[in-house]
């Protein structure tokens, strides 16, 4: 439940800490006197939209903070999901709001964004005002409505997790035969390519030993006279290197044995010969094989034209990027040749999870068909006591196609009036109908809802008499299970509070400035007393609020 409110610098708000307690809390104050101030202070918990204006100093921020007690309402699980600190017993949640409206979030002072401040808030705290009325002609509300009173959180939570994998089953599936639909349009295309493929054989690397074969088989000529003129010179008939080499080599020989400064360079001088004789008679096999053949290089140059040509019409420049062009496009075959049985694998899983959630929803609709009589059964005697004497109502339920909460629309009907068409809530009820129906309806839902703390804003105009008495009781009721807090203008709901709240404000020098009070006994008698007569009380109101808050008693 929500134990401690601190606002400050927040329009007429100054610093301003209201402590609560459980049970019924009662606010009342003048028109003007800060009421609404408060539910917008609080309204910033519940992560809805800062405004700007409401900065009361531009100089400073203005500051929210709520502290809830939660002790068992199983929230660890929040907590730890979104890394925040968790004390079982206290939750400290706060709001600030620079005058440039850049707005910062807390929860137990670990900075989170509006959502997650939302996510929690929402399951701690529950305002309730005439603007919220206007959600009971809402199908979707109408239908979390009809769950609360099911109980079947953990049923419609385990059925949209199965619904999700649905829709991404059904996306995947559409995703695929879009893909298959696409590249079966082009299957042609890619057989023709693949074929051209096919037909020139293209092996890795080739191009470069094509380009290296054209270079020999080009200037076969021109290297033969090349490579004869070498190995005439190392080794021909005449004056040939060889024969001078060995002769200096001899020579050397002879003298070593006289010049001791150069021992062993005839031997080197013979090794070297050894070695160009075998460099000229590698040369001359070399150049007894090479054959002019215009017939080799003709095919050697037609191929390479072909290779050149593909690469040129897939713009690349190597062979090995043209058979990995080769390969897209065999992939991509093999996908078109795959992809029926892999449609119908998906189409398969499709069905199966259909028939899952088939299942869980057929589940939902049951609970929610026995919830609606309950319902019925229970929100006639509610509404009419508070003078709706001949309410008629009926759930009336249809089936959908699947959707995130089920496969049933639920539509409340109403009647009003004896042999009165039942029909829908906005078509039939006034203002004061709808907001009596809406506390009945929260009285009724109260007793499901895992909820610390409900606030009526105003819930109550427009009735009087017996019925704001019941009103009041009802209030009191809901008190007894959960912590309820009611902004109200009227003594009978007022004189059934277990704590009551003023709230007034006062004129400084240069400002007005919003309080909140805690009525004694004799102070609440003395509100209570004019709220029944305005301002002039006398002693025949006093008597009366003390009859009314006796009597509340009861």
């Amino acid at each position: 439940m929500l134990t401690t409110l601190h606002i400050s610098n927040y329009a007429l708000i100054d610093d301003l800490t209201i402590n609560f307690e459980d049970g019924l809390t009662i606010i009342t104050g003048e028109t003007g006197a800060g009421k609404s101030i408060i539910m917008g202070a609080l309204s910033l918990i519940l992560a809805e939209r800062a405004d700007t204006h409401t900065c009361r100093n531009k100089e400073q921020k203005v500051v929210v903070e709520a502290t809830f007690n939660i002790a068992g309402f199983q929230l660890e699980n929040f907590f730890n999901e979104n890394e925040i600190d968790f004390f079982e017993e206290e939750c400290i949640v706060r709001r600030e709001i620079g005058s440039s409206g850049r707005s910062r979030a807390f929860i137990n002072d670990t900075p989170v964004n509006l959502p997650v401040l939302k996510l929690l808030t929402t399951r701690l705290l529950d305002i309730h005002s005439q603007h919220s009325n206007m959600l009971l002609s809402q199908p979707q509300y109408q239908l979390e409505v009809l769950d609360h009173i099911a109980t079947d959180a953990q049923q419609l939570n385990n059925y949209k997790k199965e619904f999700r994998a649905y829709k991404q089953m059904q996306a995947s599936l559409q995703e695929q035969k879009d893909k298959y639909k696409k590249i079966k349009q082009e299957e042609d295309y890619i057989k023709f390519q693949l074929n051209q493929f096919n037909e020139i054989k293209l092996k890795k690397n080739e191009d470069v030993e094509l380009e290296a074969l054209q270079s020999k088989l080009s200037n076969v000529t021109d290297t033969k006279e090349k490579l004869w003129q070498v190995q005439s010179g190392l080794n021909g008939e005449e004056n040939s290197v060889l024969s001078k080499l060995s002769h200096f080599a001899q020579q050397l020989c002879s003298v070593e044995k006289n010049l001791p400064e150069i021992n062993g360079m005839g031997e080197r001088m013979k090794t070297a010969v050894i070695e160009l004789k075998d460099i000229s008679d590698s040369l001359n096999s070399i150049e007894e094989d090479l054959i002019d053949d215009p017939t080799q290089l003709e095919q050697t140059e037609e191929r390479l034209n072909q290779i050149y040509a593909l690469e040129h019409k897939h713009g690349v420049t190597t062979v090995n990027e043209l058979i990995e062009i080769q390969q897209h496009y065999q992939a991509q075959l093999n996908d078109i040749e795959a992809g029926d049985e892999s449609i119908k694998a998906l189409e398969k899983q499709v069905q199966t999870q259909k028939a899952v959630i088939s299942k869980q929803a057929a589940d939902l609709t049951h609970v929610r068909t026995l919830a609606a009589q309950n319902f019925v059964d229970r929100l006639k005697p509610t509404a009419q006591s508070l003078g709706m004497k001949n309410l008629d109502f009926k759930v009336n339920m249809e089936q959908v196609e699947f959707n995130e909460n089920g496969q049933d629309c639920i539509e409340f009907l109403f009647a009003f009036n004896k042999n009165q068409e039942l029909l829908p809530v906005k078509n039939v009820a006034s203002g004061g109908e709808i907001s009596r129906l809406m506390l009945c309806i929260k009285s009724i839902i109260a007793q499901n809802m895992n909820l610390p703390t409900i606030i009526f804003d105003e819930v109550d105009t427009g009735v009087s008499g017996d019925i704001a008495n019941k009103i009041g009781e009802m209030m009191g009721q809901m008190s007894k299970r959960i912590q309820v807090m009611s902004i109200t203008h009227l003594p009978q709901v007022a004189a059934h509070a277990n704590r009551h709240l003023l709230v007034y404000k006062t004129d400084m020098n240069n400002a007005t400035i919003t309080h909140v009070k805690t009525l004694n006994e004799e102070e609440r008698i003395g509100e209570v007393a004019r709220m029944l007569s305005g301002k002039n009380v006398d002693q025949a109101s006093i008597e009366n609020a003390k009859s009314l808050i006796a009597h509340s008693r009861q």
